[in-house]
């Protein structure tokens, strides 16, 4: 009984080491599209976080109308076309913001002019602004 049971070990370990070190893997190609598709989800998802930055806006109205809010959009597209508007909706307030601006000195300039037109109070408030990630590497060239 001895003799089977180490012959069987022996063979059992014969067997362990008698295995080759190589090993072959195969990759399905599929693979491959799946990483390119993320990087892609990853540059996407990235570029947008590059848009937005800290800055400023200008605060034009703040009402409880929602149609003086709409007026005043208006107004302020006619007037000043190379601005963009947003209209926030904060129960129960209607809230105009416009610009986009990375300085406080860029907001003064046009917080003067919006205050001429519009007479209740008009000011600059902190906000997250949309910047074109482009500008960013032009400037940096």
């Amino acid at each position: 009984m001895k003799q089977i049971l180490s012959l069987v070990l022996l063979l059992l370990v014969k067997a362990g080491f008698g295995q080759s070190d190589s090993l072959v893997v195969y990759k399905d190609p599929r693979i491959d599209q799946l990483v390119r598709k993320q990087a892609e989800i990853n540059e996407f998802t990235t570029r947008e976080a590059r848009r937005n930055v800290s800055g400023f806006r200008i605060q034009v109205i703040n009402t409880t109308d929602r149609n003086a809010a709409i007026s005043a959009k208006t107004r302020v597209y006619k007037l000043f076309p190379e601005l963009k508007a947003y209209l926030m909706y904060q129960s129960p307030y209607f809230r105009l913001r416009v610009g986009n601006f990375k300085t406080r000195k860029e907001a003064e300039e046009y917080q003067r002019q919006l205050a001429r037109e519009f007479k209740n109070n008009v000011y600059i408030v902190n906000d997250v602004i949309e910047v074109d990630p482009t500008d960013s590497l032009m400037q940096e060239q």
